[in-house]
């Protein structure tokens, strides 16, 4: 392992919404038994083709670090979690489709992250619309939105759910994918959202190995601080 250059993709959001699952089948391809709660962080390392079947083709290694928690916790606690920000590669961003507060607290755990030495408080969820998308389209860490518990939506809201996710995914300039951590055929090789998840790491390895901006060679540590004076969320 010690031989392949490898990136780091933090795993973020709410407790509960699945974020052990959803590693768990991203590294061993394998659902997830009997999860837990995850205290601190842990770990967990899958390979990537890196452009897969052309002549640069190379295998890198994928730090998922599980980042356990809450937005709403102790400033102290969230000042113990900011040290698993640093050096940050690539942000998967994990709500529960099920339960809209997991989704709006997303804008929440971005903040903590990308400023992680500044506290996400007074931030404003609403249905305003002065949220500057521009803030993530500048931002050099490559994001991507996960909606777990897909199966758990009921069909007469699945067009209202996929609808707000997609103005979700707009907001943080990032693709989603919507799955069943219990059901590996949604990350299939060959479907879209395989296709996503590829085309998300690659953009990660490119931007750790390949930018031209040396600032960024070692992961996003100089970050360019984020302030949302109101959140829009419908």
């Amino acid at each position: 392992m010690a031989s392949l250059d490898r990136v780091k993709v933090l795993v973020l959001g709410d407790s509960g919404v699945g974020k052990s699952s959803l590693v768990h089948l991203l590294c061993q391809n394998q659902v997830l038994g009997n999860p837990s709660w995850t205290v601190g962080c842990s770990v967990d390392v899958r390979a990537q083709d890196y452009k897969e079947g052309t002549p640069e083709e190379k295998t890198y290694y994928i730090e998922l670090w599980d980042v356990g928690g809450s937005v709403g916790c102790a400033s102290s606690i969230k000042s113990t979690r900011a040290v698993f920000y640093n050096s940050v590669n690539g942000i998967i961003l994990v709500h529960d489709l099920t339960n809209k507060k997991s989704s709006q607290n997303l804008y929440r755990w971005s903040l903590e992250a990308l400023n992680k030495d500044s506290s996400p408080t007074g931030v404003i969820v609403s249905n305003g619309s002065d949220y500057d998308r521009e803030q993530f389209a500048e931002n050099p860490v490559p994001l991507l939105l996960i909606g777990t518990k897909f199966d758990q939506i009921p069909d007469n809201k699945r067009n209202e759910v996929l609808t707000r996710t997609a103005f979700l995914s707009e907001d943080f300039n990032a693709e989603e994918i919507n799955l069943d951590c219990t059901n590996p055929r949604y990350l299939a090789a060959g479907t879209s959202n395989a296709v996503k998840l590829s085309r998300f790491f690659d953009k990660v390895i490119e931007k750790r190995y390949f930018t031209r901006d040396p600032s960024q060679m070692t992961g996003f540590t100089d970050r360019k601080r984020f302030n949302f004076k109101s959140l829009h969320y419908d």
